[in-house]
This record gives C-alpha cells, sequence and structure tokens, in this order.
C-alpha cells in the first residue's frame, strides 16, 4: 500500500514570546508514515505530542524542523494547503466546535457551499454523507438537541460530505458517555471498513485503539512504540512505565502469566480471553 502521510525528522516546537533556552520540543525528530486504507490509533498521555502530531498531517501545524507530506504535498508549502484539506478531513474533540448551523442537514452542507458545490450535487452529497453515519432521520433536526453522539457523528458527516480520503479524529470521544462512544468508533470503523477511508485516530481510550490495525505510542515527544495491538498491549510493564494503560482483558492475561500461568500476554478481545480461561479452567 502506498504511503499517504510522511513524516521525515519532524520537529516541533510551539513559539512563545520569548523563546528561552529552556524550551522543549514538543516532537523531536519522529518519523512516521501512514498507508492508504490504515486504522491507525495513537497513543500518548497529556502533553505527549499526540494532537500536535495530528494536526501537522493535515497543515493546521507545521514543523519547526523537518518534513510532513500528506498525499505528496508538503505540508509547508501554503499553496497547497486547500488540496491538502480536501483529501485529509478533521475531527475535533468537542462537537460543538465544528457545528455552525441550526439545521443538522444545513450544517453538513456548510463545507459543501464554501467549495461551491453544486446545489443538486450538494443535496446528493448531504443525503449520503448523513446515512452513512445513521443520522439521515435527524436532518431538519436543531444540532443543540442532539446527544454528544449524535452531534460527533454529524460533524463527521460534515467531513464526509467533502469526500475526503482520509479523517484525522482527534480524541472525539474524549467529552462523550459510554454510549456515545460506542456510536462514534463504530461509525468510524465503518467508514474504514465500507468506505475505504483511512483513519488516524487520537485517543486515550484503550479499548478504542484496539479495534484499530495499527497503533503508535508517543512519549516524549517520540514514538516509543508502533505494531499491532496485540503486540503493542503485550508490553504492559512498559506501557505502564509512561503512565498508560491496557485493556481489561490485556492486565487480566498479564497479571495470570505473572503469577505463572500459562496465558497469551496478547490477548485483546474479550471473546479471546473466555477462550483462554476456559483452557486454563479445563
Amino acid at each position: 500500500m502506498e504511503n499517504i502521510i510522511e513524516i521525515k525528522d519532524v520537529t516541533f516546537r510551539y513559539q512563545s514570546e520569548e523563546e528561552t533556552s529552556t524550551s522543549v520540543n514538543v516532537l523531536e525528530h519522529i518519523n512516521l508514515n501512514i498507508k492508504k486504507g490504515e486504522f491507525v490509533a495513537v497513543l500518548g498521555h497529556n502533553g505527549s505530542g499526540k494532537s500536535t502530531l495530528a494536526k501537522l498531517c493535515n497543515a493546521i501545524l507545521t514543523p519547526t524542523s523537518g518534513v510532513v507530506k500528506s498525499y505528496g504535498y508538503d505540508t509547508a508549502d501554503e499553496d497547497k494547503l486547500f488540496d491538502i484539506r480536501r483529501k485529509i478531513g478533521m475531527v475535533f474533540q468537542n462537537p460543538d466546535n465544528q457545528l455552525v448551523a441550526t439545521v443538522v442537514e444545513e450544517d453538513v452542507a456548510f463545507g459543501l457551499e464554501n467549495i461551491g458545490v453544486p446545489t443538486d450535487k450538494m443535496r446528493v452529497r448531504v443525503d449520503e454523507a448523513l446515512k452513512a453515519v445513521d443520522m439521515y432521520e435527524y436532518r431538519g433536526h436543531a444540532p443543540h438537541k442532539l446527544s454528544g453522539g449524535q452531534k460527533q457523528r454529524v460533524a463527521i458527516a460534515g467531513i464526509i460530505a467533502m469526500k475526503p480520503e482520509c479523517i484525522v479524529l482527534d480524541e472525539p470521544t474524549a467529552m462523550l458517555d459510554p454510549r456515545g462512544r460506542e456510536e462514534v468508533i463504530n461509525t468510524v470503523r465503518m467508514l474504514n471498513r465500507d468506505f475505504g477511508i483511512t483513519i488516524v485516530l487520537i485517543t486515550h481510550y484503550m479499548e478504542e485503539a484496539a479495534q484499530a490495525d495499527r497503533i503508535i505510542v508517543i512519549d516524549g515527544g517520540q514514538v516509543l512504540l508502533d505494531g499491532k495491538p496485540e503486540d503493542v498491549f503485550s508490553k504492559v510493564t512498559l506501557l505502564k512505565s509512561v503512565g498508560l494503560d491496557v485493556p481489561q482483558v490485556t492486565e487480566l492475561m498479564f497479571i495470570l502469566h505473572e503469577q505463572g500461568l500459562d496465558t497469551d500476554t496478547h490477548i485483546i478481545s474479550e471473546d479471546m480471553a473466555a477462550e483462554a480461561l476456559l483452557k486454563l479452567l479445563k
């Protein structure tokens, strides 16, 4: 698969009014590639640099040094911003900050109006986007009357209507209750599975990350781990040493393994854990 986002020796530092010798790089000499069609979860504790990494992908931020290329475009090239952001959509933590209209379907149409999509085509794309996130029946509702999960799905529909090839989601479930989180993650998985949209999900929920194809762990501005969920989460001691957790079933398998039982610490799903426990009991 081709690389659609290439991060090459990237360092990033937020500019302050007075640069001092004690200023710290948020990211330092990062090298990463995101492939077309991947579902990538990015983990890290607060201040690790994971949200900064997300914003570098579609040129909300540009590197202090190094190069970020999105779909072959250098994100530092201001003339290519429109091209990059048509390819890569961004969904933020608080859906209220992305909803701008008083009616759901008008909100989804907002971005299309800005890029001059004809009305007839706009109607089709808005309807398709709302159906994709299972919010079509709410098209005439007021966004402020929706639940948190519904609001976030409307925000995602607004991005889908723009027909991006990649969506970066910066902790989209952080402000939601468990039901809302499940609604959003199911939507994200469906977009990746059924539409082939590349997903980059910034999250601090281990169970969400476990559903990805690949997990990248950021710590201290650098890549600590990068691999399949079962391989990353098997590093229980390392993850806990940097303030991160693992799925509950993985921790259970780890504890049993530490007690001398023959358990696989690569287990990340409840079904796999149940099967392993049944074998132990037999």
